[in-house]
């Protein structure tokens, strides 16, 4: 079941974004200013969609941030992205909310120039208020390979690339 709805982005700050002088002083190895909660939420453009568009990639990040600002979730990047169930302090596999973080799989950066573009793409999100209109509440996303047990429970909102969107209330 695929649902596609017109989307028409309002920001055009896609990649104008840039870094003060205090971020171009921290760097870390790939020359990227290095702040916990962009990283975060990076990490995870990367890891769930770096095969995707642009688009694709800051709906996951819209995701993210439209969660932080929702009381029903924590409201750092890097909580929102890392929960989940635990045991001994390790995440359980796929019992969390994003699946790249339980899967199993190490979080290595393999493609530098992907990461780059994710990094922007979370620095955009992060610091702007970035409306895509259609997704002003989503808060899940899945790929169309899968039919989670919660999708049945919300609306979807759009279907961007291999990802559907759902809004939760």
């Amino acid at each position: 079941m695929k649902h596609k709805i017109p989307i028409v982005l309002l920001s055009s700050l896609f990649l104008s974004t840039t870094l003060s002088a205090a971020e171009k002083k921290s760097k870390n190895l790939m020359g990227i200013p290095y702040n916990k909660e962009l990283y975060c939420m990076a990490e995870t453009i990367y890891h769930e969609a770096r095969n995707q568009n642009r688009l694709g990639q800051i709906a996951v990040a819209i995701v993210i941030k439209n969660r932080m600002k929702d009381k029903r979730w924590p409201s750092t990047a890097c909580e929102v992205v890392r929960q989940g169930h635990y045991w001994n302090s390790k995440p359980l596999r796929n019992q969390c909310q994003f699946s790249y973080w339980c899967d199993g799989k190490p979080e290595f950066v393999t493609d530098h120039k992907a990461f780059q573009k994710a990094f922007r793409y979370a620095s955009l999100v992060l610091k702007n208020d970035v409306l895509i209109i259609g997704l002003e509440k989503i808060t899940h996303y899945h790929t169309h390979k899968v039919f989670p047990k919660w999708a049945h429970k919300f609306k979807p909102r759009a279907s961007i690339g291999l990802h559907i969107f759902y809004q939760s209330d």
